[in-house]
């Protein structure tokens, strides 16, 4: 298992941090925010002829970045997710990865990566949301599932290309892990048309999209007797930035394993 250690500046950055996608909306924040951390943005990769930011370095590859970085940061498009994650295992260089809709394949890539380097992997950077994770998975485990039906509803801006989210599927894994079920088996999500009455221990998911919603979640119980809703609203994308290069600094250095912003928080 991962050891936990300081929230902070790591075991070792010494190069500095590179940015995978950096010329995306959230990249630009990362390396900005990486800057006024004190540590270097070493540079960055992204699609050919994408505009990034002045003064950084643009690589042709991962591997290329690994090689300059301690860690690299990335918040890309899941089709790269698998070459990343092989990428990334040949070198000594950490990952911070934000990327979400990632399948199975993704994931399992993923987590042979973190057999060979240090890997934080979560649906969320912001710390907020994992708060609100973690509070998810002790209710569900107080909550009756035949008496409180768990709903997660989600909004985002119109861009976005997977649904639920990232951050709806993460408070769906905690409920389920606090009800002891496998998410999976127990998901309803996209009702439509006859879809007969709920059934009971179910995990629902709702996801709107419109505007520019930067993202909104609310995890709902409702008994018979009384709802409890869990909200949380991001307001500014720099949250997540600042919790990818929190993360950043506190895997640089650390043991080939899976890490979870749990686990940077100093809550896992």
């Amino acid at each position: 298992m991962p050891r936990r250690g300081a929230i902070g500046k790591g075991t070792g950055m010494h190069k500095g941090i590179g940015v995978a996608g950096i010329a995306g909306r959230m990249g630009r924040l990362v390396a900005e925010e990486a800057q006024a951390a004190g540590a270097k943005v070493t540079g960055g990769i992204d699609r050919a002829g994408a505009e990034t930011p002045p003064g950084v370095a643009v690589l042709h590859d991962m591997a290329a970045l690994a090689a300059l970085s301690d860690v690299v940061v990335e918040f890309t498009h899941a089709s790269s997710v698998q070459a990343h994650a092989r990428a990334i295992a040949g070198t000594s260089c950490a990952w911070v990865l934000g990327t979400t809709g990632l399948s199975a394949e993704d994931e399992a890539a993923v987590a042979e990566a973190a057999r060979h380097v240090a890997v934080v992997h979560a649906p969320n950077f912001s710390p907020g949301v994992n708060l609100v994770i973690a509070l998810a998975e002790k209710m569900a485990a107080a909550l009756p599932a035949d008496a409180y039906d768990a709903e997660i509803v989600e909004m985002h801006h119109r861009q976005k290309v997977d649904a639920p989210s990232g951050t709806a599927l993460g408070m769906g894994r905690a409920v389920a892990k606090g009800r002891g079920v496998n998410l999976a088996d127990v998901t309803e999500s996209g009702r439509d048309g006859h879809t007969g009455a709920r059934k009971t221990g179910a995990i629902g998911f709702a996801a709107l999209r419109g505007g520019q919603v930067v993202g909104e979640h609310t995890l709902i119980f409702a008994a018979g007797t009384e709802h409890i809703e869990l909200t949380h609203r991001a307001f500014d994308r720099r949250a997540f930035a600042t919790g990818a290069v929190r993360a950043a600094l506190w895997v640089a250095g650390r043991k080939p394993g899976l890490y979870s912003m749990m686990d940077v928080l100093g809550m896992a």
